[in-house]
């Protein structure tokens, strides 16, 4: 069944769930060519149609099968078998989830969430994002695209020339999609002076770089950051100069002389140039990561920190207990906790999923904070459905105020400078007490941590 209302853009149409929620799918948020950093949409004529979800943003998975890269199957059996992608260069979609009684002027809280993947990869609509269980609990959802990859964080000194800084085009486009947000979540029931963000692991990344970015000034009230983010000197920042040779490089492999040809050269052979180039240079993060433009990010993470240049908002922020680096992501975490002045709660994720013996990986916690586990092909049970539906209220609780606690759910306590206790959420259990590293780090080299 669908639904219209009215939005400062024009009138939109969504579709009424079985869950009793109103999902908009595939909003325009901006429009971006190449190289460009995005413009917001302000308008659109008739009937917008939100009924399905838009395209996802083009990445390395586009021009392979999945099916037949052992290095992949483990994500893809999790979060995208049996599903339809699309991907476009078009790719500036969001979608939003409702209450299904939610109107103007009721000034619900709002949650948007930043997809990871290592700003190569992802989506805003995989398995474990479609439809979260959060507008039942009183609040609005929203996931977004952004741009990937050479299309999403090239840095060339002509484009510099051009606009005055360059790089950070997918960055760029989160910033203009919460904008997007604040100007219209109103007409959906929405708060657009309450809005948090959320990220997991490079989606986390991004999350901190908008809370350090004076672009992203009172466009937030409120961060979440799961397995990325923190304080630690193992995440640099390079400045834009320092990755030209490795994007002229990309130029060259892809047989282009002028930036002219660059935009227009096929998208198949851009994404086969910088993987050649990622190999050749050995580029590391260089080849696909945010880089001080002077504008969005404008100094190093430890400039920034020294300086207290962070936004001082209540932050959660944790990581899984068999993550890609298990021992140094939740130190990051505890260190960021304690370097700040409000409200700050930390959590160490320890769950050990049924189905498998890979404990609790890289990115699994997901399923327990949109508390989407159904949709998973695990045997799950009532732990679980008890883990996600408790994780899924101190997240909703969150986002209303600041603070996790409420409804009878145990209690969190803030992590801080003279508090190191995290809560440790999974197994049935909830329980704020220390991290013993010592397991972390044997975590560390006796499992093989899934990542993709």
């Amino acid at each position: 069944m669908n639904y219209i209302i009215n939005t400062p853009c024009g009138q939109i149409q969504g579709i009424i769930e079985k869950n009793n929620t109103i999902s908009y799918k595939g909003i325009r948020y901006a429009n971006a060519k190449r190289f460009e950093y995005p413009s917001i949409v302000t308008s659109w004529e008739g009937i917008y149609d939100a009924t399905k979800y838009g395209h996802c943003a083009y990445q390395p998975r586009s021009f392979y099968n999945e099916e037949e890269m052992p290095k992949k199957i483990f994500y893809y059996n999790e979060f995208r078998k049996g599903e339809t992608y699309t991907y476009s260069e078009d790719c500036l979609f969001l979608n939003i989830f409702t209450p299904k009684n939610a109107k103007e002027k009721d000034n619900l809280p709002v949650l948007l969430y930043i997809h990871g993947g290592g700003f190569t990869g992802g989506c805003g609509h995989e398995k474990h994002f479609d439809e979260p269980i959060w507008p039942t609990k009183g609040i609005i959802g929203v996931t977004i695209n952004y741009r990937l990859g050479p299309l999403g964080f090239i840095c060339l000194e002509e484009l510099k020339q051009k606009d005055g800084h360059t790089g950070n085009y997918g960055l760029y486009d989160q910033i203009t999609a919460i904008q997007w947000i604040k100007n219209n979540i109103a007409s959906f029931g929405g708060d657009p002076n309450n809005i948090t963000i959320m990220g997991q692991s490079a989606g986390a990344m991004s999350v901190q770089h908008l809370c350090l970015s004076p672009l992203a000034k009172g466009l937030f009230n409120k961060a979440v950051m799961s397995s990325g983010g923190g304080v630690s000197k193992m995440m640099p920042r390079y400045k834009e100069e320092k990755t030209f040779k490795f994007w002229k490089h990309v130029m060259a492999l892809s047989n282009c002389n002028s930036l002219e040809e660059f935009k227009n050269v096929p998208v198949d052979i851009l994404f086969d140039s910088w993987n050649k180039a990622r190999k050749e240079l050995k580029a590391g993060l260089i080849a696909s990561s945010p880089v001080i433009d002077g504008k969005l990010i404008i100094g190093s993470w430890d400039e920034s920190l020294k300086t207290n240049s962070y936004k001082n908002i209540s932050y959660m922020i944790g990581s899984t207990s068999e993550d890609m680096l298990p021992p140094i992501l939740y130190k990051m975490s505890l260190k960021w906790c304690k370097k700040q002045e409000s409200n700050a709660y930390c959590w160490m994720f320890n769950h050990q999923l049924p189905g498998d013996n890979e404990g609790a990986w890289h990115s699994s916690d997901l399923w327990y904070w949109f508390d989407t586990i159904k949709k998973s092909w695990r045997p799950s049970n009532d732990i679980d459905f008890e883990l996600a539906d408790k994780m899924s209220s101190y997240l909703v609780n969150f986002v209303k105020n600041g603070n996790p606690n409420g409804n009878d759910l145990p209690l969190w306590e803030a992590t801080s400078k003279r508090q190191n206790k995290v809560m440790h959420l999974g197994n049935g259990s909830f329980e704020m007490k220390r991290v013993k590293t010592g397991k972390l780090w044997h975590n560390l080299f006796s499992k093989k941590a899934v990542g993709e």
